[in-house]
């Protein structure tokens, strides 16, 4: 299945994607800070990145910035994954770069679906 990084700087919240994402058959590592996802994308070259956005360090949208700028990460898709749900924030995540918003809370099942059909799309 596809490779995937969770950036969230909750770990609890980390950890139930990761296990969830696994339990779906994707091979899933985490990050606690977008300066770590950026890290992490440039040696592990995902299929996708789920993203908080506020996160110490670095924080999602600016990560986003960075990956999509650099020629080696451009192409890895981005997915934001905020309790933030105003118009104003969708937006900005989208403007950062990012590929898709999706609000917390989420279900694991609905998640895992999501991420599936995001997959599917990406590849055709």
């Amino acid at each position: 299945m596809a490779r995937i990084i969770v950036a969230d700087d909750d770990r609890e919240v980390r950890e139930l994607i990761i296990f969830a994402l696994r339990f779906a058959g994707h091979k899933v590592i985490g990050a606690q800070n977008g300066k770590e996802v950026i890290q992490l994308a440039h040696q592990l070259k995902p299929d996708l990145i789920l993203m908080d956005v506020r996160m110490p360090i670095m924080n999602g949208y600016e990560a986003c910035k960075t990956i999509k700028a650099e020629n080696e990460t451009k192409s890895i898709p981005v997915i934001f994954l905020s309790a933030r749900g105003q118009e104003a924030e969708i937006q900005a995540g989208l403007s950062a770069g990012g590929d898709d918003y999706i609000l917390k809370p989420i279900s694991p099942d609905q998640l895992t679906k999501k991420v599936g059909l995001f997959l599917q799309k990406a590849t055709k």
